[in-house]
């Protein structure tokens, strides 16, 4: 048993950054086929559980470079796996919460945060990360501490907003002040612990402060299903039914986003958004105009109410009669203006009425 051991170790110490990189993609692909709904109990637990084992790792690393942590010979071994145990761990959970930050983004709006989320989990596959100093991952424990208060506290609230990001952010805060005062009883080089520890936690809270008051952050756990635009919609029977002239071989249009207007036609922007269980908020659906002078004009807010639970999305739709010929687009934006999604269509006015003209339906 002892040599198996031995030959085992040997075998991770000549091979330890492809063996890092499968857990790593392991933690990745494992919840990518597991991930379940944001607001799942199950899910929510394990989080939990792999923050606190994440917690406690990081909390002996601490002790260890201060020579206050005593290994037990018999450990001493499963001791060095630690760092394929943190590796799989953050790989699971940056994966878990770039998923959730995806689904609610706006590529438009939140292009750039998504980017560095990404290198975030790119950058835990570097050597210089995972060997480097313990600050570095510090500074990848809080983005995961703070994606999971980000998430469950506006579904706890249910609602999303200003209110939700700050209890979010002052519970990343206080959970790390606790990380730091659990250290200070025991770690009397303080100047080390302010700068390992604080300094990291802190810088990581104030540039996600600084990302959300520039509106890079996605609006989680809101996210847009399907959006559309269309000549007609109408309810019946607890369903919508969209009506639009675009063929079915331009697959990738949504509806009629190019739009021909004829005389007495309404412009129809029909979203479905998913919101969980016990969810009550309001979007608004922002309509702009491409004026050629002035650029992109405000023409229209109009908030929409929207209710959780539904597994396809909550439905809704918002419609203009008074439009212009041009380049439109319409975002669907939190209170906060935040931007869940967006589409763009273009309108051309025609003179007359075609009698011969042909409607395909969508239902929804």
């Amino acid at each position: 048993m002892t040599a198996f051991k031995e030959r085992l170790y040997k075998l991770y110490q000549d091979h330890e950054v492809k063996i890092d990189s499968a857990f790593f993609l392991g933690g990745f692909f494992f919840d990518l086929f597991t991930l379940a709904e944001i607001d799942n109990l199950f899910g929510i637990s394990q989080q939990i559980v792999y923050l606190l084992v994440l917690g406690a790792i990081l909390r002996w690393d601490f002790l260890a470079t201060q020579n206050l942590l005593q290994v037990p010979k018999r450990l001493e071994k499963i001791w060095d796996y630690r760092q394929l145990v943190v590796h799989f761990l953050l790989g699971s959970l940056l994966s878990v919460y770039s998923l959730f930050f995806i689904k609610s983004a706006s590529l438009f709006s939140s292009l750039i945060f998504i980017v560095l989320l990404l290198a975030v989990m790119v950058a835990n596959e570097l050597q210089r990360i995972r060997k480097g100093d313990i600050s570095l991952k510090v500074a990848l424990f809080v983005i995961c501490v703070f994606s999971f208060f980000s998430m469950t506290v506006p579904v706890l609230l249910g609602f999303v907003g200003v209110v939700p990001f700050l209890l979010s952010l002052t519970l990343t805060g206080l959970f790390m002040y606790g990380f730091f005062v659990s250290l200070r009883a025991q770690v009397t080089n303080q100047d080390y612990l302010q700068k390992r520890l604080l300094l990291p936690s802190g810088s990581i809270i104030a540039l996600f402060l600084v990302f959300y008051f520039l509106g890079w952050i996605p609006p989680v756990p809101l996210s847009i299903q399907s959006i559309g635009v269309y000549h007609r919609v109408e309810k019946a029977e607890g369903q919508y039914v969209a009506s639009y002239e675009t063929p079915s071989w331009k697959f990738w249009h949504h509806g009629d986003q190019n739009f021909v207007a004829e005389p007495g036609d309404t412009v129809f922007i029909f979203a479905q958004i998913f919101s969980p269980a016990r969810f009550s908020d309001s979007v608004i659906l922002h309509w702009y105009f491409l004026d050629p002078q002035a650029g992109w004009q405000t023409t229209d807010k109009i908030p929409m109410s929207i209710t959780g639970g539904r597994k396809t999305g909550y439905r809704g739709f918002s419609s203009k009669q008074n439009y212009s010929e041009g380049r439109w687009r319409v975002s669907v934006e939190t209170t906060d203006g935040r931007e869940i999604g967006r589409i763009y269509f273009n309108v051309t006015k025609v003179a007359e009425n075609n009698p011969k003209r042909i409607f395909f339906k969508e239902v929804f």
